[in-house]
């Protein structure tokens, strides 16, 4: 089968790869019908995050079961399916809390585990370990409506991050609710805070076709500005105040430093954006004499599917268009190049 695999920073290649398959009884192979490249992967594309020559990469994925191990019984060939970007047995004390993404036995696609690599997501198939308590059934009339095929798409990641997010931040209805980020991992964040009755939403963002986006998902202001003049900006559309919930969903020192000096006294960050950079950015003596919480981390969206599911299949939460940029799988490395110079926010690949 065909997949992508990185080789060095800047290399990304589509290649003949080992067939998936099913090597334990808890498995399934799911053949991929839609792939997506997050944020997250640049960090590897630029050499910020390490990875072995030749490792396969891409998380994001839903595709069709094609064939299951000997104790999956929750599924079946010809099942529409959606997979988190972790998987995780279901059963350890972990995935009982709902913190999936520190399952005991979990696992990120694309990782080199004790029994060798894990499948890709941008690839042709998966196998996919606990299949029943990883994966998600769909509807299969899915898989004619493309829109809603791309918006089931963002439950793998950046919708349910963006959805961590904002309870991390503990967004509330009639609260001011502020988004430091414009990639769709905010936008999603501005698509959760509208969803949970946030009464003001300010997206931070310098690209005019993502904070039209914004507006579209339910920002009622945008600040185009970064550092100071951004924290300033915000305070005066707050009376001076700060937003109760903000947003962190950048990971910068920069973006952190803008989240701590927009939050209202008492008031709570989510922070999801994976952290690069030099540094922090918190100034821990001035959050805690403000009474600033943060609360974040790597999103167990695998515990927010079932809660989200339903608001997409129905359109009343449409995250569709922060894909903007549709590729076939041997058009991935253009995707990165296209992620990585801005030109594209989300690509989509189309299997």
């Amino acid at each position: 089968m065909r997949a992508t695999l990185i080789h060095a920073p800047h290399d990304i290649r589509v290649e003949e790869v080992p067939d998936a398959r099913v090597r334990n009884p808890g498995d399934a192979v799911v053949r991929v019908v839609r792939a997506c490249i997050c944020g997250s992967d640049l960090w590897a594309y630029r050499g910020e995050s390490a990875r072995t020559p030749g490792q396969r990469i891409g998380h994001e994925f839903l595709g069709v079961v094609e064939e299951t191990g000997s104790e999956v019984s929750g599924l079946r060939p010809g099942d529409l399916v959606v997979a988190p970007f972790v998987w995780s047995d279901g059963s350890c004390e972990f995935c009982a809390e709902g913190l999936t993404t520190s399952c005991l036995n979990g696992g990120f696609w694309g990782s080199i585990g004790a029994d060798g690599p894990s499948d890709g997501g941008q690839g042709e198939a998966v196998r996919v370990p606990y299949a029943d308590a990883t994966l998600v059934k769909l509807p299969a009339a899915a898989l004619s409506d493309d829109r809603l095929l791309t918006g089931l798409l963002a439950l793998s990641d950046v919708l349910g991050t963006g959805h961590h997010a904002a309870l991390g931040a503990g967004v509330r209805p009639g609260g001011t609710v502020a988004v430091v980020g414009d990639g769709a991992v905010g936008l999603c964040g501005v698509l959760a805070a509208r969803r949970l009755g946030a009464e003001r939403i300010i997206a931070l963002g310098r690209h005019q076709v993502r904070t039209d986006i914004a507006r579209a998902f339910g920002a009622t202001d945008v600040v185009a500005v970064r550092g100071e003049e951004a924290v300033a900006a915000v305070r005066e559309l707050t009376g001076g105040r700060g937003a109760h919930a903000v947003i962190e969903a950048v990971g910068t020192e920069q973006s952190m430093r803008t989240a701590v000096g927009i939050t209202r006294d008492g008031g709570a960050i989510g922070y999801v954006g994976v952290p690069h950079g030099s540094g922090t950015g918190l100034d821990l003596g001035d959050m805690f004499d403000r009474n600033i919480a943060l609360r974040g981390g790597v999103a167990p969206v695998r515990s927010y599917i079932e809660e989200l599911l339903p608001d997409v299949l129905d359109g009343s939460v449409d995250p569709a268009p922060v894909f903007d940029l549709t590729v076939g799988l041997e058009g991935v490395p253009d995707g990165y190049r296209a992620m990585d110079d801005r030109t594209a926010l989300k690509v989509l690949v189309a299997l």
